[in-house]
């Protein structure tokens, strides 16, 4: 797969660094309002669903540095099954499910945020929104471009 571009957020002025300065003010917001790890396993998520390999990619290896386990980061496209995710991570991922599968119908349901609401707080719920959606705009920038997560030779070593 070919690259089809620069990043559309790099090849127009200023925007770039408006909306790595709206990822800067997310991950501040991190540690008063949603746990870094739980932040993270969103984005893993709404990647996979976006199919964007390069955020996949990008996002676990910065939930790994978090301290993330290699089996939660397995287990991440069937969080539905699995006893390795608590009550209030199942419902941030199925939150993470809901808007970023946008099928025209009700894209959060009553129940899932009266759910979403016993097990977080106003604000955080509303840094998990602002989470979900700023990966859902960096995926499909990416995923559009055919942008590809190049492994470091150190790195991979």
């Amino acid at each position: 797969m070919t690259q089809r571009m620069q990043n559309p957020a790099f090849a127009v002025t200023n925007v770039g660094p408006a909306l790595i300065a709206l990822g800067q003010a997310l991950a501040a917001a991190r540690t008063g309002n949603v746990p870094p790890r739980l932040a993270l396993l969103t984005h893993v998520r709404t990647s996979q669903l976006n199919g964007c390999s390069y955020c996949v990619s990008f996002h676990s290896r910065e939930a790994r540095k978090a301290g993330e386990t290699e089996d939660r980061l397995y287990a991440i496209a069937a969080w539905r099954h699995s006893s390795l995710f608590s009550e209030a991570e199942k419902v941030a991922l199925e939150l993470t499910e809901a808007v970023t599968l946008v099928d025209g119908g009700e894209m959060v349901s009553d129940a899932l945020w009266t759910e979403a609401g016993r097990h977080f707080t106003q604000e955080e719920l509303a840094a998990l929104l602002l989470e979900i959606a700023t990966t859902n705009l960096w995926n499909r920038l990416n995923a559009a471009t055919r942008q590809q997560f190049h492994v470091k030779a150190a790195a991979a070593a």
